[in-house]
């Protein structure tokens, strides 16, 4: 894949939890999207009030938390994917 997102922004695939509880089996309609995710691709940074880019916090590879409405759905190469703001990321699962 050849994407980068711009300034503070970064590009997330959702992490997929169980979907059975017990012997039931929720249907996809039924189901909350998770609120836990891959970071696949960073931006440079966002530029601070001097002028100079803050790079992030997160990096490729890391396993983030995101707010249930947080994020742009795309398809990139027939994958769901989120572009988000780092603001929008709640924390990094270490």
């Amino acid at each position: 894949m050849a994407f980068r997102p711009l300034h503070d922004r970064v590009l997330v695939r959702r992490i997929e939890e169980d979907e059975k509880v017990g012997s039931i089996i929720i249907p996809d309609s039924a189901k909350e999207k998770p609120q836990q995710g891959e970071v696949l691709a960073v931006g440079k940074g966002a530029r601070g009030d001097d002028n100079e880019i803050i790079p992030l916090d997160v990096k490729k590879g890391d396993t983030i938390l995101f707010g249930k409405w947080s994020g742009s759905e795309v398809k990139i190469d027939g994958e769901d994917l989120l572009i988000m703001k780092e603001s929008d990321i709640l924390g990094i699962v270490e």
